[in-house]
């Protein structure tokens, strides 16, 4: 990568280089040539949280209650 383009985007504050980031990220999984492979080991455990859900429904969690949670100090 060019050192000026480096340097620019260091000087970009925390925000605006984690936007960047956002930005490049959204445009290579808009990419037509863009693949993404799980290994083996990540299949496996997909496969299992899918199964451990049809099994379970209701034994997990929103995201929004464990968030809120968090947030409030009830860890």
């Amino acid at each position: 990568m060019q050192n000026s383009l480096l340097t620019e985007i260091n000087n970009l504050s925390v925000t605006e280089r984690i936007l960047l980031v956002e930005d490049i990220w959204d445009h290579l999984i808009d990419a037509d040539d863009f693949t993404y492979e799980l290994s083996d080991v990540q299949r496996t455990e997909l496969d299992h949280r899918i199964t451990r859900y049809q099994d379970q429904p209701e034994a997990g969690r929103y995201w929004n209650d464990v968030k809120e949670e968090y947030l409030n100090g009830k860890k």
